[in-house]
């Protein structure tokens, strides 16, 4: 089980894109072992390379097969179905962590990972990303909005705190008005 406080664990992230590859390098330099990567374009690939390197682009079900924390940085449209689709093939793990990073969508999107016992928490920055190392020198004091159960919080608080962010919470029913 994933303590309220992030311990040093396995990340994986689905969609190494301008915001995913970011995220998950502050992560690494939080001390967190990223694991795996996923990215379709020739794009997200380039930016694993350069701030994931030696990081492997393996398919979405060895993501999440091998992580703890696994961040779901694709667009707002595909969310839904990527998370329907993980839970219904690869599934999720009790107590995996599972974080999207959505502007438009709270943790309702995440129901299906939540049904297999997963912890699910909903980060979004508030930040344009150029997917380089520049951001990662523009994420501290950065917002992001922060849609999660109570007793998810302390986690979320936590993890947006390792990223150098600042937690702004956001409920569920206001993530339309948010966003």
């Amino acid at each position: 089980m994933y303590p309220t406080t992030p311990a040093r664990r396995h990340v994986g992230v689905i969609g190494a894109g301008r915001v995913g590859a970011v995220l998950a390098a502050a992560l690494r330099a939080a001390g967190h072992e990223v694991v795996a990567a996923h990215g379709l374009s020739d794009a997200s690939r380039s930016r694993a390379a350069d701030l994931l390197p030696g990081v492997p682009l393996v398919p979405v079900a060895a993501v999440v097969e091998q992580a703890d924390l696994v961040l779901l940085t694709v667009p707002d449209d595909p969310l839904p179905g990527l998370v329907q689709g993980v839970a219904r093939s690869t599934g999720f793990r009790p107590g995996q962590v599972v974080a999207h990073t959505s502007g438009r969508h709270g943790v309702a999107v995440l129901a299906p990972a939540a049904a297999q016992g997963a912890r699910v928490l909903a980060l979004h920055p508030a930040m344009t990303f150029t997917g380089t190392a520049v951001d990662l020198e523009r994420l501290p004091g950065t917002r992001f909005g922060v849609t999660t159960a109570p007793d998810e919080e302390p986690l979320a608080r936590a993890l947006v705190a390792e990223l150098g962010g600042v937690p702004v919470p956001i409920d569920e029913a206001d993530r339309p008005l948010y966003h």
